[in-house]
């Protein structure tokens, strides 16, 4: 029996402008966008919806400005049953704002204007040490000041709960901030920017679950990969998974890997083991890119929970899904 456990997400906050086109512009280029959305974003918020969506008790941790778009950014949390209690806000920085562009194929391109997320500072998180010590599970991301993440993995540590940390994007933390990931969250770029580079030109999943294994103890306690359509693969102490993502068809692929890293951690507080929480978080990310946008993208758990019951029977069987040491979940 699994219980409910609070989750406490430290991170960014934005508003999205997203267009959708045919295709990316070439450099000098103008084309016509054929769809316009503003929605929250933000890898903080994004993951903290996700996260509370599969039914983790959520606390988010960010800062907003006093404009437009923090009235909106805080009226979509509500909307969502996110509490708002915990954001501060500015009135003399902006809301963080994301421009994206959205391909026909599903492809997206994004430039990120940090605003009062840069407000993030060291000092705010110790002003929020109570509420962090008192979480099964603290979760940032790698859109915070560097000196921010090293300060909130000290403070995890120091309160034993359960640190993860999304490097996304990459961002030079300290080696200690690495070690105490459990797990570090990653794509395949981001692998390779914290030394989880593979020695071949085209790394298949077993190469990366290989990989993910070689790295725990050495880099963090343990670590996640996401492989796009490949689905991701993770390694702990306990073996190593490869967990391939059901066929679907993409219509947008933004915020997708939030709403698998919100999953993840959803489930792992919970109590589940990482192989578990994983194949869950696989089902949850092939759900969110068959639907635009970000937040609005994310499964219910119910949804999520059938989905990856269906992927596993289709899987049963599969020797990538049980990994070295490892064995399918429950």
């Amino acid at each position: 029996m699994h219980g409910i456990a609070r989750v406490v997400v430290v991170g960014s906050l934005n508003v999205d402008s997203t267009s959708y086109v045919a295709a990316f512009p070439a450099p000098g280029e103008t084309v016509l966008s054929h769809g316009f959305q503003v929605a929250l974003g933000g890898k903080g918020s994004n993951q903290a919806v996700a996260a509370h969506v599969a039914g983790a008790t959520v606390e988010l941790v960010a800062h907003v400005g006093t404009d437009a778009a923090g009235d909106f950014a805080l009226a979509t949390l509500e909307r969502f049953g996110v509490p708002t209690g915990s954001i501060t806000r500015h009135p003399d920085a902006p809301t963080g704002v994301a421009q994206i562009t959205v391909a026909d194929s599903g492809e997206n391109t994004i430039i990120v204007t940090s605003g009062a997320n840069a407000a993030v500072t060291p000092a705010a998180v110790d002003a929020e040490h109570d509420r962090i010590a008192d979480a099964a599970l603290v979760l940032t991301q790698g859109e915070l000041p560097v000196d921010t993440i090293d300060r909130l993995a000290a403070v995890v540590a120091e309160a034993s709960a359960r640190f993860v940390l999304n490097l996304a994007p990459p961002a030079a933390v300290a080696p200690e901030t690495l070690a105490t990931a459990d797990p570090l969250v990653v794509n395949e770029h981001e692998a390779r920017a914290v030394g989880i580079d593979p020695d071949v030109a085209a790394p298949t999943p077993d190469d990366w679950r290989a990989l993910a294994a070689s790295a725990v103890g050495r880099v963090a306690r343990s670590v996640v990969v996401t492989l796009g359509s490949a689905g991701a693969v993770a390694a702990s102490e306990h073996g190593s998974w490869a967990v391939p993502a059901p066929r679907v068809s993409a219509v947008d692929t933004t915020g997708a890997g939030d709403g698998f890293t919100g999953a993840l951690v959803a489930f792992l507080a919970e109590g589940r083991p990482l192989d578990e929480a994983l194949r869950i978080a696989v089902a949850a990310g092939a759900l969110a890119v068959q639907v635009r946008g970000t937040v609005d993208s994310y499964a219910s758990r119910e949804e999520v929970l059938a989905a990856a019951e269906a992927a596993s029977m289709m899987a049963e069987g599969d020797t990538d899904s049980t990994g070295a040491g490892g064995a399918p979940p429950a």
